[in-house]
């Protein structure tokens, strides 16, 4: 996933995508037909979910004795996805007779090491849609067969790194995902799911708190504030809705909300996307929280942060009280907020109390 923050959809009609799912999936056809049948379906078509049948072209293709592989090139459209471009792998084996579809994570694909994930711990980071999608292709083409499917990823690893992998506790490389197999762009679905399965962790690891902070400056300052555990801090980019919801329906004791200066004026605006494209600072509204003398140079204002440094902590606390009752009005009684307002240093210069 991209920093939203960072992108903008480009001016003109978007083109979706397909999900490291759809990729496995495909690559796993492939693979078992030329396993059973001695050729490589090359394009491969497969059925999504929902019905569509997109065919692949196979940028990959190897056989041996009792496996064969295939490999797709995953397209994620015009979406900022970091796995666009990657050469995603399915090898499909003879398996244990009786033991029906096996997974196996190959290189580039990480592991499970917490609860509270879709997957069990010790399992491949293969989700359950992916699995089924792949296990109905070995139902279609060799009904009751038992065969070992191993997906690897081209540079998977270093991909990893720039996901949320590592804080999720999934070890060694990407995660295959996909609900419906098509990337939408820049709905940024990926990225709230991540929120939601980091929640998740959170409170099946029994932690009561939690931290969703909209950049690395805010959390480093909420991490000297608060000495919480690593699965306690959420990447949450803009997508204070989509924290804020998920903990309505899924409660914890205490959500801190961490965020620059001017993406918390917004949050106490009621904004729920703080993303620079989808909304602006009511710059009026922060001039009415300084004192009468203020407020015409405040109003005149270019930037939020400018309206900082004419009222100081004073206003900075006034923004975090009004961006924690804005988030305390989306959470309900999912978890008591309370919120940390940082300057581009990084330093706390406001809080809810």
């Amino acid at each position: 996933m991209a920093d939203p923050e960072d992108t903008a959809p480009p001016d003109r009609p978007l083109r979706r995508g397909w999900t490291t799912g759809a990729c496995a999936t495909a690559a796993t056809r492939a693979a078992l037909q030329a396993l059973l049948c001695g050729q490589f379906e090359d394009p491969v078509t497969i059925t999504l979910p929902g019905g569509q049948t997109p065919a692949f072209a196979l940028a990959h293709q190897a056989r041996g004795d009792g496996w064969a592989e295939a490999g797709i090139i995953k397209d994620a459209g015009d979406d900022p996805d970091v796995t666009h471009g990657a050469l995603v792998v399915a090898r499909v084996s003879v398996g244990t007779a009786g033991r029906g579809v096996t997974f196996h994570a190959g290189e580039g694909v990480g592991t499970v090491t917490k609860p509270g994930l879709p997957i069990a711990p010790g399992e491949p980071a293969i989700n359950p849609v992916p699995r089924k999608m792949m296990a109905g292709v070995v139902e279609a083409l060799a009904p009751g067969g038992a065969y070992a499917i191993t997906v690897s990823v081209r540079d998977g690893a270093r991909l990893a790194e720039k996901t949320w992998n590592p804080r999720l506790g999934i070890v060694g490389g990407l995660s295959i995902l996909g609900t419906t197999g098509i990337v939408v762009p820049y709905s940024c679905a990926a990225w709230i799911a991540s929120i939601h399965r980091g929640i998740d962790v959170a409170r099946a690891m029994g932690l009561t708190h939690v931290v969703g902070a909209t950049g690395d400056a805010s959390e480093r300052a909420a991490r000297a504030r608060l000495g919480l555990p690593e699965e306690a801090y959420l990447d949450m980019g803009d997508f204070v809705g989509g924290l804020c919801k998920y903990l309505k329906r899924h409660p914890v004791e205490r959500l801190t909300i961490a965020g620059g200066f001017a993406k918390m004026a917004k949050l106490g605006q009621g904004l729920m996307d703080l993303h620079s494209g989808r909304g602006t600072v009511d710059m009026a509204g922060l001039a009415a929280l300084l004192p009468e003398e203020l407020r015409e140079e405040a109003r005149r204002a270019n930037t939020a942060n400018a309206v900082l440094q004419l009222g100081g902590a004073p206003l900075a606390d006034a923004v975090a009280r009004l961006a924690r009752d804005a988030a305390q009005a989306m959470v309900g009684d999912g978890a008591h907020v309370d919120v940390l307002v940082s300057d581009r240093a990084g330093a706390i210069v406001g809080e809810s109390g």
